[in-house]
């Protein structure tokens, strides 16, 4: 392999191109660490509030074979209650799980342009970069995701991009549309 200068002992072979490269993939690894190391965690809290939900259906059935009383009455609206606020949690879940997504799109788009900066045959090239950004367009599964990311190209700011996003998911909700990712 051949080792090439970089920016702590620069020669002739030095580019910013590299360099560039180094940091899109060093943000896409932090990333993906984070990413494995959240997922323990989000499973073992998912296993723990199924198994929560389960104990909770086991009481309620115990709670229906005794007699009628107000403390047994009490104990059966807890076990509702409580059933549904951990069902309610494990619901609250899947935003992770959309988190995850998006963050996987985001190191895929930072590996993909670090290949393309890294490629002097690519980087000069629109039709790649054209390409290249059809590729990402098209991993977004949401409406509202692919009118941020027009707006981008079309030479928005972050903030009016998100504005956009945010005013299309607010007129999806207003028309009770679900959208499914």
């Amino acid at each position: 392999m051949t080792q090439h200068s970089n920016s702590f002992t620069p020669d002739l072979d030095w580019t910013q191109i590299r360099e560039t490269a180094k940091l899109l993939n060093l943000s896409a690894g932090q990333v993906e660490g984070m990413l494995t190391t959240a997922d323990v965690s989000v499973n073992t809290l998912t296993e723990s509030f199924t198994s929560m939900v389960e104990h909770m259906q086991t009481i309620y059935n115990h709670l229906q074979e005794l007699e009628e009383s107000p403390s047994r009455e009490e104990a059966l609206a807890c076990c509702v209650e409580t059933s549904g606020r951990i069902q309610d949690s494990i619901v609250a879940f899947q935003f992770y799980d959309r988190l995850q997504q998006c963050l996987h799109h985001v190191t895929a788009n930072l590996k993909g342009l670090s290949s393309l900066v890294e490629s002097p045959e690519r980087l000069y090239n629109p039709f790649e970069w054209h390409q290249f950004q059809m590729e990402i367009r098209s991993r977004y599964t949401m409406e509202s995701e692919k009118i941020m990311f027009d707006a981008i190209l079309s030479g928005k700011s972050i903030e009016e991009a998100l504005a956009i996003k945010e005013a299309s998911e607010a007129e999806q909700n207003d028309d009770d549309d679900i959208e499914l990712f």
